[in-house]
């Protein structure tokens, strides 16, 4: 987590880019990070998780990950959810959670990107969240913030 940590940092210092950070491990070794580039790529998919799970595929030559761990300074949205659902990820670790920051962060407001997890069908991956939430949770706008809606993104 610490790596994602640092990646956001990255982010955050970087035009056109965003402050949450991504790390994928696998065996041990990290085999591809990212953090946000949507602005910077003017692509609306290029979200932390899918930057490196998209670095990992063109590492490995290979779309499934089996075994590896995502870890990610922000509980993935449905999107990177889903993308390391098709990517047989092993395990998704994320700092802040939904709960930790303001509401705009996630787009389907009424559904909670951990159901897609537990509705995925498999017994091979799993999820932790809160991990070095304080270290995470200071990227982002908290959920007490007043932010104008003209402000917000993600509407």
């Amino acid at each position: 987590m610490r790596c994602a940590i640092a990646l956001a940092h990255q982010g955050e210092a970087r035009d056109g880019a965003n402050p949450i950070g991504c790390v994928i491990v696998r065996d041990g070794a990290v085999i591809a990070e990212g953090f946000n580039e949507v602005d910077m790529l003017h692509d609306p998919t290029a979200h932390a998780e899918i930057v490196a799970i998209r670095r990992a595929g063109a590492r490995l030559q290979c779309h499934e990950l089996r075994g590896a761990v995502l870890y990610t300074t922000l509980q993935p949205c449905g999107m990177c959810t889903m993308a390391s659902i098709w990517a047989k990820i092993g395990r998704i670790v994320f700092g802040a959670g939904r709960g930790d920051v303001h509401k705009m962060y996630f787009e389907d407001r009424h559904l909670d990107t951990l159901d897609f997890i537990r509705d995925a069908y498999r017994k091979d991956l799993s999820v932790a969240g809160g991990v070095l939430a304080a270290d995470c949770t200071r990227f982002y706008v908290p959920p007490e913030a007043v932010v104008p809606e003209a402000e917000q993104f993600n509407r």
